[in-house]
Protein backbone atom coordinates (compact mmCIF):
# COMPACT_ATOMS: atom_id res chain seq x y z
CA UNK A 1 0.00 0.00 0.00
CA UNK A 2 1.33 3.64 -0.87
CA UNK A 3 1.16 6.14 1.77
CA UNK A 4 2.85 9.75 1.79
CA UNK A 5 3.08 11.15 5.09
CA UNK A 6 3.78 14.78 5.63
CA UNK A 7 5.20 16.38 8.53
CA UNK A 8 6.91 19.49 9.91
CA UNK A 9 4.00 21.78 10.39
CA UNK A 10 3.28 23.98 12.91
CA UNK A 11 2.70 27.54 14.06
CA UNK A 12 5.25 30.03 13.43
CA UNK A 13 4.99 34.16 13.55
CA UNK A 14 5.44 35.88 10.42
CA UNK A 15 9.41 35.49 9.11
CA UNK A 16 9.83 32.13 10.67
CA UNK A 17 10.59 28.87 9.01
CA UNK A 18 9.18 25.62 8.62
CA UNK A 19 10.53 22.49 7.05
CA UNK A 20 7.98 19.95 5.52
CA UNK A 21 8.74 16.40 5.03
CA UNK A 22 6.64 13.71 2.85
CA UNK A 23 8.16 10.35 3.34
CA UNK A 24 6.84 7.65 0.93
CA UNK A 25 6.38 3.97 1.97
CA UNK A 26 5.04 1.41 -0.68
CA UNK A 27 6.85 2.24 -3.96
CA UNK A 28 9.96 4.58 -4.74
CA UNK A 29 9.51 7.56 -6.62
CA UNK A 30 12.81 8.30 -7.21
CA UNK A 31 11.93 8.84 -11.26
CA UNK A 32 8.67 10.57 -10.73
CA UNK A 33 7.40 14.09 -10.10
CA UNK A 34 6.50 14.81 -6.55
CA UNK A 35 5.44 18.55 -5.22
CA UNK A 36 3.94 20.35 -2.62
CA UNK A 37 0.47 22.28 -2.73
CA UNK A 38 -1.41 23.72 0.19
CA UNK A 39 -5.20 24.54 0.63
CA UNK A 40 -6.90 27.61 2.77
CA UNK A 41 -10.10 27.54 4.06
CA UNK A 42 -12.33 28.60 1.64
CA UNK A 43 -9.85 28.31 -1.47
CA UNK A 44 -9.79 25.48 -4.03
CA UNK A 45 -6.12 23.51 -3.62
CA UNK A 46 -3.38 25.48 -5.05
CA UNK A 47 0.08 24.61 -6.52
CA UNK A 48 3.79 25.09 -4.44
CA UNK A 49 6.28 23.55 -6.01
CA UNK A 50 7.31 20.18 -7.75
CA UNK A 51 11.07 18.79 -8.43
CA UNK A 52 11.47 16.51 -11.21
CA UNK A 53 12.28 12.86 -11.00
CA UNK A 54 16.42 12.17 -10.93
CA UNK A 55 18.13 12.15 -14.09
CA UNK A 56 21.59 12.20 -15.08
CA UNK A 57 21.38 15.95 -14.56
CA UNK A 58 19.75 15.76 -11.63
CA UNK A 59 16.09 17.39 -10.63
CA UNK A 60 14.48 20.52 -11.91
CA UNK A 61 12.31 22.76 -9.27
CA UNK A 62 9.38 24.42 -10.12
CA UNK A 63 7.70 27.53 -7.91
CA UNK A 64 4.83 29.19 -7.73
CA UNK A 65 5.51 32.88 -7.78
CA UNK A 66 4.10 33.35 -3.97
CA UNK A 67 6.74 30.62 -2.69
CA UNK A 68 9.80 31.74 -5.52
CA UNK A 69 12.63 33.08 -3.36
CA UNK A 70 11.13 31.89 -0.08
CA UNK A 71 10.50 28.22 -0.46
CA UNK A 72 13.06 25.40 -1.33
CA UNK A 73 11.69 21.63 -2.28
CA UNK A 74 14.26 19.17 -2.49
CA UNK A 75 14.40 15.04 -2.41
CA UNK A 76 16.58 12.37 -1.07
CA UNK A 77 15.59 9.33 -2.73
CA UNK A 78 17.88 7.39 -0.84
CA UNK A 79 14.93 7.76 1.73
CA UNK A 80 12.29 8.12 -0.63
CA UNK A 81 11.57 11.36 0.63
CA UNK A 82 11.27 15.33 -0.34
CA UNK A 83 10.95 18.07 1.50
CA UNK A 84 10.06 21.93 1.17
CA UNK A 85 11.84 24.52 3.58
CA UNK A 86 9.64 27.48 3.71
CA UNK A 87 11.46 30.59 4.82
CA UNK A 88 9.93 34.36 5.35
CA UNK A 89 6.47 32.93 6.20
CA UNK A 90 3.47 34.98 5.76
CA UNK A 91 -0.08 35.12 7.47
CA UNK A 92 -1.19 34.24 3.81
CA UNK A 93 0.87 31.03 3.75
CA UNK A 94 -1.50 29.35 6.09
CA UNK A 95 -2.75 26.21 4.34
CA UNK A 96 -3.12 22.80 4.98
CA UNK A 97 0.18 21.53 3.00
CA UNK A 98 -0.31 18.45 0.90
CA UNK A 99 2.77 16.15 -1.08
CA UNK A 100 1.84 14.58 -3.63
CA UNK A 101 3.37 11.97 -6.11
CA UNK A 102 3.20 10.78 -9.67
CA UNK A 103 1.36 13.30 -11.65
CA UNK A 104 -1.71 12.45 -14.09
CA UNK A 105 -0.93 14.36 -17.52
CA UNK A 106 0.35 17.55 -17.08
CA UNK A 107 2.34 17.49 -13.73
CA UNK A 108 1.55 21.24 -13.20
CA UNK A 109 -1.92 20.65 -12.44
CA UNK A 110 -3.44 18.95 -9.49
CA UNK A 111 -3.93 15.69 -10.94
CA UNK A 112 -1.23 13.23 -8.86
CA UNK A 113 -1.71 9.49 -8.42
CA UNK A 114 -0.70 9.89 -4.98
CA UNK A 115 -1.71 12.21 -1.70
CA UNK A 116 -0.72 12.71 1.92
CA UNK A 117 -3.23 13.78 4.35
CA UNK A 118 -1.78 17.43 4.95
CA UNK A 119 -0.11 18.77 7.63
CA UNK A 120 -1.25 22.41 8.90
CA UNK A 121 0.99 25.56 8.29
CA UNK A 122 -0.44 28.43 10.42
CA UNK A 123 1.69 31.85 10.41
CA UNK A 124 0.33 34.15 12.61
CA UNK A 125 1.10 38.34 12.22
Amino acid sequence: QVQLVESGGGMVQAGGSLRLSCAASGRTFGSYPMGWFRQAPGKEREFVARITGMSWGGSITYYSDSAKGRFTISRDNAKNTVYMQMNSLKPEDTAVYYCAAVPRGDPAGTNYAYWGQGTQVTVSS
